[in-house]
């Protein structure tokens, strides 16, 4: 654990130095822990969410380089050890889970924003916490404040059984929406149907997307949330109904699509920014208002108990190399993947 040299403390932390494969994620046990300023909060990270985006970036391939070296993470869950000046929704011994850190989540202790800080309900443990930023900011986004879904449409979560893809099962079964999510494993398929989906496909089998077609009576869907553009953009256009909308979520390459397939149905094509993983140049203001709607609908969500992540593979944090190889090459993703301390 920690230890003291000379006043300051040390703690464990994965830096990287360098961009590249998996192997860049080193484990150094001598990094200073780090000190809050003004309105930050200091938290002894118990667990910390994976997720697809910060192998992108520590790939170097991201829009976003963050300076060299750093430490990856923004999803911790975690106690209170600590609230600079200024700070007064949390307080020293409160369970925490963060939307977001300045000084990186895959470490023993991370320094947060204030406003990235949220309540963690007793109801859920520390990698339940840890499994709740991005996924569930990014399924509010992508449903509410992209998509405008409405209680009575359809949604299809293409990839479900992932992170963001429970999330937004979850999210759009709470908001009245029918329902319809794809896995690539039995597993994954179980996993869905038993988070909201009323109805879950296989997107590893051959015609799955008549299926679909057919559980809407031919209509097709009106929302779908896209975690595998690349691969799925141009069937998805396909399946839409008229003034049906896609939201781009995940893509990993580029996809010829036909742009006629839109006009006939009068659809759109709406890029999703994950919510923390990007600055936003917009006002600002916005962006904290829609922060803070989020979070109070998602607290009560886990109040009222439909919020619940669901929690995959974990890993100790020597293994965080490892871990950046299992979530892309995976072959069916089966809740949400977190570090341990």
């Amino acid at each position: 654990m920690c230890a003291s040299m000379s006043g300051s403390r040390l703690m464990r932390a994965i830096r990287v130095s360098e961009f590249g494969a998996p192997s860049v994620l080193r484990l150094r046990s001598d990094v200073t822990v780090p000190q809050p300023g003004r309105t930050q909060v200091l938290i002894r990270v118990h667990a910390c969410g994976v997720n697809p985006v910060e192998t992108y970036i520590r790939a170097g391939t991201y829009a976003r380089k963050p300076t060299l070296p750093y430490t990856p993470g923004s999803d911790i869950a975690g106690v209170v050890e600590s609230v600079g000046e200024g700070v007064t929704a949390v307080k020293a011994g409160d369970r925490v889970f963060t939307t977001a850190t300045e000084t990186g989540g895959y470490a023993e202790y991370t320094v947060a924003a204030g406003d990235s800080v949220y309540k963690l309900p007793d109801a859920l443990d520390f990698t339940q916490g840890a499994a709740i930023g991005i996924p569930y900011f990014t399924a509010y986004r992508a449903l509410i404040h992209k998509a405008h879904a409405k209680a009575g449409e359809t949604v299809l979560i293409h990839g479900a059984s992932g992170g963001v893809g429970i999330a937004a099962c979850q999210l759009s079964r709470a908001l009245g929406l029918q329902v319809f999510g794809t896995a690539g494993t039995p597993e994954g398929m179980k996993l869905v149907l038993n988070n909201g989906a009323h109805l879950a496909f296989n997107h590893r089998q051959e015609g799955y997307t008549d299926k679909i077609m057919e559980a809407t009576e031919g209509r097709g869907v009106d929302v779908i949330v896209e975690m595998l553009s690349n691969i799925n953009l141009s069937k998805d256009l396909q399946m839409l109904a008229y003034g049906g909308r896609v939201m781009v979520v995940g893509s990993r390459g580029s996809i010829e699509i036909n742009p006629r397939d839109t006009m006939v149905k009068e659809s759109s094509i709406v890029g999703v920014a994950l919510f923390f993983a990007t600055p936003v140049q917009n006002n600002s203001i916005t962006k904290i208002e829609e922060m803070k709607e989020c979070g109070a609908l998602l607290y009560a969500g886990m109040e009222a108990g439909w919020l619940r992540p669901v929690v995959g593979s974990q890993y100790p944090l020597e293994k965080a190399a490892q871990a950046h190889h299992d979530i892309i090459e995976s072959p069916g993703a089966a809740g949400k993947m977190v570090l341990t301390m």
